[in-house]
């Protein structure tokens, strides 16, 4: 394994030997060319560990083990030459030993659906928890999308009525990094007060709140769009939220959606617009923790 240096910025991707966790190493392996970081594979093995070490000696791996994370790093070494990469076993459960080796990365890659998942979920627990826990982003790619990263916008919900700058600052340079277009889709719904009135809304009324909805998304933007004046900016108002995003999704080469720190640690650390997409994006997702714990 090689050396970490901690003087590069890292992508770290999660690996075991599963396609979707494949299409993570090579989206990753573009990632960290593009963003002129290194790559670190990472597998978590929590049957070594001793209480006191963090990391697995080489020969102390199983053989599957050490053939998965070398063959894994050779095909990267393939497909990007120039690119420095590392392999770690981490010895802790999966979630937790992804969480904290992610703790000084850019961010955290992983596969849509590991080994042992239902085939009826696009997203797993293991992945869904890490998502959820994550102090960096984390980009969840699912193996029919690997190489669509060069191509299509990026996608952003916004929450025009409290955007969050961590989520709109990882967007713009993700669109800045692509020489992308940059799709800004802000759902929204009814106020609940049509719902009690019962019958149809006067178009007239729709048309007004839509109208209203998109003055909110344009301030919103006005900052990021002036930090960043080379990204082309679509501003998209559309009604319903997590719905709006899967839509725009299509076609698009990542979607990014906002996860806020909670200070417990119980209870869902997903929002319902965030767990909805994804399941159902179908583009790479990045989930772009936000505010203070504690």
């Amino acid at each position: 394994m090689n050396e970490r240096n901690e003087l590069t910025s890292t992508v770290l991707a999660g690996v075991d030997g599963s396609p979707q966790s494949t299409a993570a190493v090579h989206w990753a392996a573009g990632e960290a060319v593009r963003r002129g970081a290194s790559l670190r594979l990472v597998h978590a093995w929590p049957w070594l560990t001793d209480g006191v070490s963090s990391f697995a000696e080489p020969d102390d791996l199983p053989d599957v083990v050490q053939r998965t994370l070398a063959e894994a790093a050779e095909d990267v070494r393939g497909r990007h030459p120039e690119l420095a990469v590392q392999t770690d076993a981490v010895l802790d459960a999966p979630v937790d030993g992804l969480v904290a080796a992610a703790a000084d990365a850019e961010l955290l890659v992983l596969g849509s659906r590991g080994r042992g998942g239902f085939t009826g979920l696009l997203l797993g627990s293991v992945g869904m928890a890490v998502a959820g826990r994550s102090g960096v982003p984390v980009v969840v790619v699912r193996d029919a999308h690997e190489g669509a990263q060069d191509t299509g916008e990026v996608v952003v919900g916004v929450d025009a009525h409290g955007a969050e700058e961590e989520v709109l600052d990882f967007a713009f340079r993700a669109a800045v990094l692509r020489g992308a277009r940059l799709r800004a889709v802000h759902g929204w719904d009814l106020p609940p007060v049509f719902g009690y009135a019962g019958g149809a809304v006067p178009a007239g009324e729709i048309e007004q709140l839509e109208a209203l909805e998109a003055k909110l998304l344009s301030l919103a933007l006005a900052g990021p769009r002036e930090q960043y004046p080379g990204v082309e900016v679509v501003e998209d108002v559309r009604l319903g939220d997590a719905r709006a995003l899967v839509e725009a999704s299509a076609g698009a080469s990542l979607v990014v959606v906002g996860r806020r720190n909670r200070p417990v640690d119980f209870g869902p650390r997903l929002g319902r617009v965030a767990h909805a997409v994804l399941h159902h994006a179908e583009a790479p997702v990045a989930v772009i923790p936000h505010g203070a714990d504690g």
